[in-house]
């Protein structure tokens, strides 16, 4: 019998979310960036409040462009602080803002695709795990991550949270292997 991995629940934004997203691997800098903010976000809450924000944050924030947000200040955070469509944190709209920076100095230097991509020599790592429980929050190479992305400028990005973004973008399968999504997810990789 196979089951869809028990986080995505009931809810058909996260059952789509599960089937055509997670852990497909997405190769774009832009698009990577877009996700690890998102991720940080979503940090003391829900993935699926961040889903079903997911559109006004893209509004709110210009599609993710990081050159334009790496040149926004304070009114920006200020009129992102009043926007009830997406999560109003300071600290996490301020971040997101430096982020933007640190990602266009990685950008420039080598790519931010390259730069994640690396530490998994290009390829998504592929778990077979059998149940959820099985699955970690984070790993001795979100470990990695996390300290190389806070030295290299990012803030919300600890081990959790990227590991997270490993597995909503494919670095990682961790599809449990009773999941439709497993087979198909690592032929992609």
């Amino acid at each position: 019998m196979t089951e869809r991995c028990g986080w995505c629940g009931q809810e058909m934004i996260y059952i789509e979310y599960h089937d055509t997203e997670w852990g497909v691997p997405e190769w774009d800098s832009r698009a990577l960036w877009e996700k690890l903010i998102l991720d940080g976000f979503q940090a003391g809450l829900s993935w699926i409040t961040i889903l079903k924000k997911r559109d006004n944050f893209r509004v709110a924030f210009q599609e993710f462009d990081p050159r334009v947000i790496a040149q926004w200040g304070d009114k920006d955070i200020t009129r992102l602080l009043a926007d009830p469509g997406i999560i109003r944190h300071r600290g996490k709209i301020a971040a997101a803002i430096s982020n933007a920076q640190a990602w266009c100095r990685i950008e420039d230097q080598q790519g931010f695709d390259r730069f994640l991509w690396d530490y998994v020599d290009g390829k998504p790592i592929q778990n077979r795990f059998t149940t959820m429980a099985e699955v970690p929050a984070q790993t001795p190479l979100s470990q990695q991550i996390s300290k190389d992305l806070k030295k290299a400028g990012f803030k919300f990005c600890g081990p959790t949270i990227v590991y997270a973004f490993m597995q909503a973008v494919g670095m990682v399968n961790d599809h449990v292997i009773t999941c439709p999504a497993h087979d198909r997810v690592r032929a992609l990789g």
